[in-house]
This record gives structure tokens, C-alpha cells and sequence, in this order.
């Protein structure tokens, strides 16, 4: 009895598999994850430097877009750099503390980025359907409370998951058939009743996500009633222009995300190693897309980085 109380709360080593069914490729795996990898660091670091140095760019649309570049950096950083040793060093070994923590932040990082995601969709619909009153809304203090807010409400969202995870025993096999700890994976192992991890990890997270998108749709709602309102079609496609990156990061991040959920939660016909490595797509793939997505299609952005490239070049 002493050894089992023991083994829930020192687990030992877990081991990570990796992708099953695919160890064989796993170097070559490896390459392509690397350089999306290294496009999404990149990316993001620049658009982060540019946030910061160049003040026409210190508007409240742009220090959201700062924290989702900071929050995509958290998700990339947290699962890849694991996956690769695991692809290219066999380094499948991880201490218990160690996938609480990675577990912690990456999930952290899904919620955040979704919440951050309905932070914008509040800025586009103040900045179209309130212009004159836009900088008196959005004040410095009031965006300091919505960060504050969310970083706090999604670290609340996911805690609770540690504890879930620590208080059971680990006495069966500390296998786990993918490329990073995930709550409900690791829940999977233990050999005692996980039916309040199954539903807290699968609900609260699920509903919370849920929330930001009926938040994010009444906002695009109403965006379109007061675009429709405008006198000139010059005037709508301009108001519009300016929700075009939002609406393709939003895309991005949701259509993939309610698939892996539901996939997870109710897709048992969906193969283990499709699944791993849609999950492995996700963290990586989104990262290095949004810096692209906002640097293309956002003018000011685009021309703070020709700029910053043609001063490099002339120097």
C-alpha cells in the first residue's frame, strides 16, 4: 500500500513515443517540422520587433497581435523542440514534472490564443463600429486590464489539470503513444477512475473555446451591419480590408482545433497516427501562418518589413 501511494505521487520517467507506425520516418518527419518550426520563430520575433520599435505601430489592434505572436511562440516553443529530439535523438524519456509543465503550457497557450483571438474581434468591432471613439475606448488601461483578464482567466481554465493529473496513481504502463503530454493522454494511463478528467478536460476547455467564438461571430455581426450602413462601396471594402487577416487566423486556429477535439473526444475510427500528427501539424503550422497571414495582408505591417529589409540590404 505504501509503494502504491508512493507511485502516484513520484511517477518516475514517462516515455514518448513519438508517432506511432511512423518511428521509421521519423528522421525525415523531422526536416519538415524544423523549418516550419524555425518560419514560425522567425515570423513572429520579427513581428514582435516591429510592434515594438516602430510606434505607428503601438495601436491597440497591434498590441493584441504582439501577445498572440508572443502566445503562438509559447505553443510552437513548448511541443516542437521536444518532437524534434524525440525525431532525431531517440530523447523519449520525460520526468512527470516535466509533462505537467509541458502539458500545462500548451494547453494554456490553445486557451489563450482563443481568448486573444475574441480580444480582437472586440478591437476591429470598436474600431468600425465606434471610429471616433476608438482611442477613448481602447485606452493603454483598458487593454492592460483585457490582457491581464485573459492571460488570468485561461491560467484558471487549465490549472485545475495539474491537480487532476497529480492526485492519480501511475501503476501501469508510463508509455505514452505521441510527441508531448497531453492531459487526457497521460490521464489514460492511470489505473484508477479518470471520468472527471475526461469531462473537465474535454467540457471547460471546449465551452470556454465555444464562448470566444459566439463572442467572435456577434461581433463580425454586428461589424457588418454598421459596414452595410456606409454611403460609398469604397468605404465598406475598406472597413472590411481591415478584418481580412483577423477572419484568416480565426479560420485557422478554430477549423483545425474543433477537429482535433472532437476527433479526440468521439473519433475512434480516426487512426492513431493520423491524429498525432494532425495534433503535431497544429501547434506548429498556425504559428508560423499567422506572421505571414498579418504580414501580407495588413499594409502597415507590410511596409514596416520591406523597410526593414531593404535598410539591411542597402547597409
Amino acid at each position: 500500500m505504501m509503494s502504491f501511494n508512493l507511485s502516484s505521487y513520484n511517477p518516475g520517467l514517462f516515455t514518448l513515443v513519438g508517432i506511432p507506425g511512423l518511428e521509421q520516418f521519423h528522421v525525415w518527419i523531422g526536416i519538415p517540422f524544423s523549418v516550419i518550426y524555425t518560419v514560425a520563430v522567425m515570423g513572429n520575433i520579427i513581428l514582435l520587433y516591429l510592434i515594438t520599435v516602430e510606434r505607428s505601430l503601438h495601436e491597440p489592434m497591434f498590441i493584441f497581435l504582439a501577445m498572440l505572436a508572443m502566445t503562438d511562440l509559447m505553443l510552437s516553443t513548448v511541443g516542437v523542440p521536444k518532437a524534434l529530439s524525440i525525431f532525431w535523438l531517440g530523447a523519449r524519456e520525460i520526468t512527470f514534472t516535466g509533462c505537467l509543465t509541458q502539458m500545462f503550457f500548451l494547453h494554456y497557450s490553445f486557451v489563450l490564443d482563443s481568448a486573444i483571438l475574441m480580444a480582437m474581434a472586440f478591437d476591429r468591432y470598436v474600431a468600425i463600429c465606434f471610429p471616433l471613439r476608438y482611442t477613448t475606448i481602447l485606452t493603454p488601461k483598458t487593454i492592460l486590464k483585457i490582457a491581464v483578464c485573459i492571460c488570468f482567466r485561461s491560467f484558471c481554465i487549465i490549472l485545475p489539470d495539474v491537480f487532476l493529473l497529480t492526485r492519480l496513481p501511475f501503476c501501469r504502463t508510463r508509455i505514452i503513444p505521441h510527441t508531448y503530454c497531453e492531459h487526457i493522454g497521460v490521464a489514460r494511463l492511470a489505473c484508477a477512475d479518470i471520468s472527471i478528467n475526461i469531462w473537465y478536460g474535454f467540457c471547460v476547455p471546449l465551452m470556454t473555446v465555444f464562448s470566444d467564438v459566439i463572442l467572435i461571430v456577434v461581433s463580425y455581426i454586428l461589424i457588418l451591419c454598421a459596414v452595410f450602413r456606409l454611403p460609398s462601396r469604397d468605404a465598406r471594402q475598406k472597413a472590411l480590408g481591415t478584418c481580412g487577416s483577423h477572419v484568416c487566423v480565426i479560420l485557422m486556429f478554430y477549423t483545425p482545433a474543433f477537429f482535433s477535439i472532437l476527433a479526440h473526444r468521439f473519433g475512434h475510427n480516426v487512426s492513431r497516427t493520423f491524429h498525432i500528427m494532425f495534433a503535431n501539424l497544429y501547434i506548429v503550422i498556425p504559428p508560423a501562418l499567422n506572421p505571414i497571414v498579418y504580414g501580407v495582408k495588413t499594409k502597415q505591417i507590410r511596409d514596416k518589413v520591406i523597410m526593414l529589409f531593404s535598410t539591411k540590404e542597402r547597409a
